[in-house]
């Protein structure tokens, strides 16, 4: 038994170490080209995110968006599913609670007003999740293809609204949030002023913990992960397997669309366009390098957040793109030296490969 722990124990922590060895080796012959010392640079980059308050906030802010798709990610992927539409989810969601936010009275008590604008976000997040999960659950279709469309059908359909119905003049962003505004840490913490860092980060940390129990403590969960082991044999069992897809899909958007609320609530106060930045497709990084564990995700979302902040500390020397570069080695090495990581991005291959060999034939009889 003491042997097979270590074994867990090593397969588990190894791979992302390794990763971050051969990031290290490929920024220093990186910064050498620039004709800088690595040494300089990496302390610059340790000072920027984790050597004062600024930075720490600033780092924890992103950590919280990522985190929130990393969980999407990886909760779809538990069950055999590729969902690469939190983007579409994120903005979404955001969109919900600021738009809760404006409708509600000026004087709603924050206790009422954040829950209510949390559950507004998680919702219609779950509601754009659910088309995706439908399609798959009664036809088969490839929520790889199906998600990355809703990606454009959705943002699109935001910009529209923003653009067209809610925006203030001369902007792309909605008007101010009335009620539902996030506490930021700077409002409890004078070191903190400047910073974006806000108490949604709770509430991410809360998704991973409910999403851990979720799948190694429930039965739902366990037939979520049966269904994605084996579906086959899980229905054979007796498990509903399109209404784990269905279900799964949803709580995979509502996790995305929690991490809406980082911006629209605890930041900027209105709901703009392109507020996502990309957040949704690092995402799928942060869970793969996290190994879909939700304490995994918690620490690679934490790491890209580091090297994202830490980009901007070292820019005065060398370019930000360096972070960009090393995050990418980061999850090249992982996606090499996982097997699981391997096997996940194979099936999401070959689930696309058959979506258009079958669209295919359909066209053609």
């Amino acid at each position: 038994m003491p042997a097979r722990a270590g074994i867990g124990l090593a397969g588990g922590f190894l791979p992302p170490l390794v990763a971050l060895a051969i990031a290290a080796v490929v920024g220093d012959l990186l910064i050498l080209s620039f004709g800088e010392a690595p040494s300089t640079v990496f302390r610059l980059l340790v000072e920027g995110t984790w050597g004062n308050a600024y930075g720490i906030g600033q780092v924890l802010y992103k950590t919280t968006t990522l985190a929130c798709t990393g969980l999407a990610f990886a909760l779809a992927g538990r069950a055999g599913l590729f969902n690469v539409g939190a983007e579409g989810q994120l903005a979404a969601g955001g969109f919900g609670a600021a738009l809760l936010g404006m409708l509600l009275p000026a004087g709603t008590p924050a206790l009422v007003a954040v829950p209510l604008c949390l559950l507004a976000a998680m919702l219609v997040g779950a509601g754009v999740g659910a088309v995706p999960g439908a399609l798959r659950a009664k036809f088969g279709a490839s929520e790889v293809i199906v998600t990355i469309m809703l990606n454009f059908i959705a943002l699109a359909f935001l910009n529209w609204i923003v653009s067209s119905k809610l925006h203030v003049p001369e902007t792309l962003h909605t008007p101010p949030i009335v009620a539902g505004m996030m506490p930021r840490f700077a409002d409890s913490f004078a070191a903190f002023r400047g910073s974006a860092a806000n108490f949604t980060i709770v509430f991410a940390v809360l998704a991973a913990v409910a999403s851990w129990w979720y799948l190694f403590r429930t039965r739902a969960g366990y037939e979520l992960r049966a269904v994605g082991l084996q579906p086959d044999a899980a229905e054979y069992g007796g498990v509903r397997v399109p209404r784990v897809l269905l279900v799964t899909m949803c709580l995979s958007g509502a996790l995305a669309g929690l991490g809406g609320m980082n911006f629209v609530l605890g930041y900027k106060g209105y709901y703009e366009e392109g507020f996502a930045g990309g957040a949704g497709f690092l995402g799928i990084a942060v869970a793969l390098v996290g190994r879909n564990h939700p304490f995994g995700i918690l620490g690679a979302a934490l790491l890209f957040a580091t090297l994202s902040q830490g980009g901007l500390a070292v820019n005065a020397i060398v370019p930000k793109q360096l972070t960009d570069i090393l995050t990418a080695v980061v999850i090249l090495a992982v996606a090499t030296a996982v097997p699981e990581v391997q096997k996940q991005l194979r099936a999401a291959a070959a689930n696309v490969t058959a979506a258009f060999y079958r669209d295919a034939r359909k066209g053609v009889s």
